[in-house]
């Protein structure tokens, strides 16, 4: 599917390709996606992709460089800014439901190159970020087999992640519902452990607020530190936005992408934040077994050290397995997001048409095993040790989320301008932003504050990897968007030839 150059003619990722002139242009039956994603599969996918290494793996190394207060305001934060994204996305994606969701957007209601750069970039995202995931489950298997490489367990678990995921659209929203399930119920007793630890119902003694006593320990470093570890609070909370994504193959999104989004935040929120408490208060800051980005080595998980200090070790064993399934179901849900976002971008004339082709069961089999392949980078931990190629996967992927991001809110601002200017009101939306137009505006400006000074150490101190492996999403944002708009000639598109209609196999009034 090929936009035109002024962005006012688009296709359905999901529907035969249109032309403003000569109408819908057959396709192929069996090249489409099927919609076979229940309700609470979308909602399960949302929170499935969002709890993962950011919260059982790195959420040690906010704390032990912000302090338990540092890190506790850093993710409330991140989390009121996602709140506003996930508005805007909802407005957008209950109106629109496409598997291309945020490049789509951003091609019909910002620029065609706009929407290629920002395609590519969540791809790359993603993609990156599954590699990230088999590392972190390289680190949890050594729990159990320390004389085994990493790339071991990498390598088995790329083949069970791709074999997953070449199955229909159903069968992956089905696994992702329970392996999510089995993380939801684990994170609900660690908060009640935890707890129950706080006050010496549990364990050698009560922890009590020691920990929370010394203003200067519990926000380590001032703000400076609590904007350095946004980066890593940002990057937990990276697969919300799955909700969009998954809305192309929902079977009633106008009705369960709003339902989605009202829930599942919050779910979030009370998930992260009162995991950091809990942990702010039963290891303290300075422990040297918590994560820090200038350690060589990735330590254990700090949910595992709270159960092993509370003189658990079944227990400690058992959260280690919990935090594997959570590291494959975020993995899992990964692979689907940027698996469907190169088909879509194929489908849009924006990457090879060989993506765009699907099999008999609805999967983009040619995208899946392209989207695979990058997770071969999860191999760089028996290159460098698992604790460099972690970091270096985390900052990379963590930017290009945020990139992302900031495309969203660009996106649904122009989208409500445009929806406006052509006779419609905010009573026609399926979904409707509350706080419009301050909330796209305001995440806006956060991302960019915290794009540009998310490791402005490592440029002051000319450390010139970091730097590169903390920025390096910008350049090739902008190099894409740069020589696309360059080749195409293609233009800001104007509000009044903004595409605004949906895929023609939901339901107008399905609400």
């Amino acid at each position: 599917m090929m936009s035109n150059q002024s962005g006012d003619t688009k296709t359905e990722a999901l529907k035969p390709a249109v032309s403003a002139t000569h109408g819908p242009q057959p396709v192929e039956a069996d090249n489409e996606l099927k919609r076979g994603l229940k309700s609470r599969h979308l909602q399960m996918i949302a929170i499935g992709g969002a709890i993962g290494t950011g919260l059982f793996v790195a959420s040690g190394g906010t704390i032990a460089q912000a302090g338990p207060g540092g890190a506790l305001l850093a993710y409330i934060l991140v989390g009121l800014m996602v709140f506003l994204l996930m508005q805007s996305l909802g407005e957008m994606s209950a109106k629109i439901p496409v598997a291309g969701s945020f490049q789509t957007y951003a091609t019909r209601f910002v620029s065609p190159s706009f929407g290629f750069a920002v395609g590519w970039n969540y791809w790359f995202n993603w993609a990156i970020t599954v590699a990230a995931e088999l590392v972190a489950a390289g680190i949890i298997m050594d729990f159990w087999f320390p004389g085994v490489p990493g790339w071991v367990w990498a390598g088995g678990f790329l083949l069970l992640l791709t074999g997953v995921n070449a199955l229909s659209a159903k069968a992956f929203g089905e696994s992702e519902f329970w392996l999510s399930s089995i993380k939801v119920v684990a994170v609900i007793l660690f908060l009640i452990a935890g707890v129950l630890m706080i006050f010496g119902i549990l364990g050698d003694g009560p922890s009590g607020m020691t920990n929370w006593q010394t203003g200067e320990d519990v926000f380590h470093g001032g703000w400076v530190s609590i904007i350095s570890v946004f980066m890593i609070a940002g990057f937990s909370f990276q697969g919300t936005e799955l909700v969009g994504v998954a809305a192309g193959e929902a079977q009633n999104p106008r009705r369960e992408v709003p339902r989605a989004i009202r829930s599942v935040f919050w779910r979030i929120m009370i998930f992260y934040v009162g995991a950091i408490f809990v942990i702010g208060c039963l290891i303290p800051f300075t422990d040297p077994s918590l994560l820090s980005s200038g350690e060589a080595d990735i330590a254990a998980s700090p949910f595992t050290l709270v159960f092993e200090r509370a003189g658990i070790a079944f227990a400690a064993a058992l959260m280690n397995a919990v935090i594997l399934t959570a590291i494959l179901s975020a993995g899992n849900s990964g692979l689907y997001a940027s698996t469907r976002m190169l088909y879509a971008m194929a489908r849009d004339g924006k990457a090879p048409k060989i993506f765009g082709r699907v099999n008999a069961r609805g999967v983009p089999m040619a995208a899946l095993l392209a989207t695979s392949g990058v997770g071969l980078f999860g191999f760089l931990s028996a290159i460098v040790g698992q604790g460099a190629a972690y970091a270096w996967l985390l900052n990379v992927s963590g930017l290009s989320g945020f990139i992302v991001w900031a495309g969203i809110a660009v996106s649904h601002y122009r989208f409500r301008r445009g929806f406006l200017a052509q006779g419609n009101t905010v009573d026609d939306l399926p979904y409707r932003a509350s706080f419009f137009p301050i909330g796209p505006a305001l995440a806006f400006a956060v991302l960019i504050l915290v794009i540009a000074g998310q490791n402005y150490e490592a440029v002051l101190a000319g450390r010139g990897v970091e730097v590169l492996s903390s920025y390096i999403g910008i350049p090739i944002f902008l190099g894409l968007w740069i020589v696309h708009r360059f080749v195409t000639k293609s233009k800001v598109v104007p509000l009044l030839e903004m595409n605004l209609s949906g895929p023609s196999d939901v339901e107008e009034d399905a609400v």
